[in-house]
């Protein structure tokens, strides 16, 4: 039994040492893709000026060497995977962090962007903290295409130094999303150590459908209450009389054109010009009212349209 768990462990740092090739497990970027649609729909809630997020990239390296374009210049949350016994990072740049709260706190960006390089204010952090929850939350539904799993903030660290989720020169894999917003913009970053992804490979190599799985029930509700109030013009068609241009030119003012609809004939109920149910005529207090009898055979209607008469 030790031989075989020795083994594995070998097996392990031999992929560890070896890296991942990304374009193999085209299911990181179905997730993350996923993932940057879930954040976008998020704020749009809480937003005034549209925002836009987008997945630019993922790459693989070295823990160290993906933590030091941003130390100095941004906030990262430290994130628990205890399904995984691991942990994953994710990150806002600085100029992330300035863009956010300039659209939360209501600017027009008529102002020039701030660029000043300053340690992040406590109101700063703790709308970070806000984000990195909604954020882990959005991760968390996008891997379960993958598997299930959860995620839990533990801390928030200004200093890449302290952003520690595994040994420094463990090999991990990163997706960078860029944030647009009043002109300006700035960039999240997710870190997941490759000792997580490895045994996930299998999974990750093919592209599984599941749509319906990582939408946001509040925002697939709030978009059926908002389409199910659009107006919709209804017309009854009592009859279609079909002329040629040479008789329709010859029309005169006063003219009686003869219909063989009667009061007992059916109507078509249509909407954009298409058929949707046959009615019966009656009255109602002095008015025409219409009674819903059968719906039309849409198939049907198609070909009776484009064959000759």
């Amino acid at each position: 039994m030790s031989a075989l768990n020795s083994a594995a462990d070998i097996r392990d740092k031999l992929l560890d040492a070896a890296g991942l090739q990304l374009d193999r497990l085209p299911m990181l970027h179905v997730i993350f893709d996923r993932m940057s649609t879930s954040c976008a729909e998020h704020l749009r809630h809480i937003a005034a000026s549209p925002m836009y997020y987008s997945l630019s990239g993922i790459e693989s390296g070295r823990i160290t060497d993906i933590l030091e374009m941003y130390e100095a210049n941004a906030v990262a949350g430290i994130f628990h995977a205890p399904d995984w016994d691991s942990h994953v990072l994710i990150g806002f740049d600085r100029d992330f962090i300035y863009t956010m709260v300039e659209v939360l706190f209501g600017s027009d960006g008529s102002e020039p962007p701030v660029e000043e390089a300053r340690g992040f204010s406590s109101i700063e952090l703790k709308m970070a903290q806000t984000l990195f929850e909604q954020v882990g939350k959005a991760l968390q539904a996008s891997f379960s295409l993958v598997v299930n799993t959860r995620f839990k903030l533990e801390r928030i660290e200004t200093r890449m130094d302290f952003a520690v989720i595994g040994r420094r020169n463990n090999q991990a894999v990163a997706a960078k999303f860029l944030l647009q917003a009043l002109n300006r913009g700035g960039e999240m970053f997710v870190i997941i150590p490759q000792s997580v992804i490895n045994p996930l490979r299998q999974p990750l190599s093919r592209v599984v459908s599941g749509e319906s799985s990582g939408r946001d029930p509040r925002w697939t509700k709030q978009i059926k209450s908002e389409v199910t109030k659009a107006g919709v013009p209804l017309t009854a068609v009592l009859e279609e009389r079909y002329l040629t241009l040479g008789e329709i030119t010859n029309l005169k003012i006063g003219q009686i054109i003869e219909l063989q609809a009667t009061p007992r004939s059916r109507v078509k109920l249509q909407a954009n010009q298409q058929g949707l149910f046959w009615c019966t005529v009656g009255h109602s207090d002095g008015s025409y009212v219409l009674k819903v009898e059968d719906y039309i055979d849409q198939e049907k209607e198609f070909f009776d349209d484009i064959l000759p008469r």
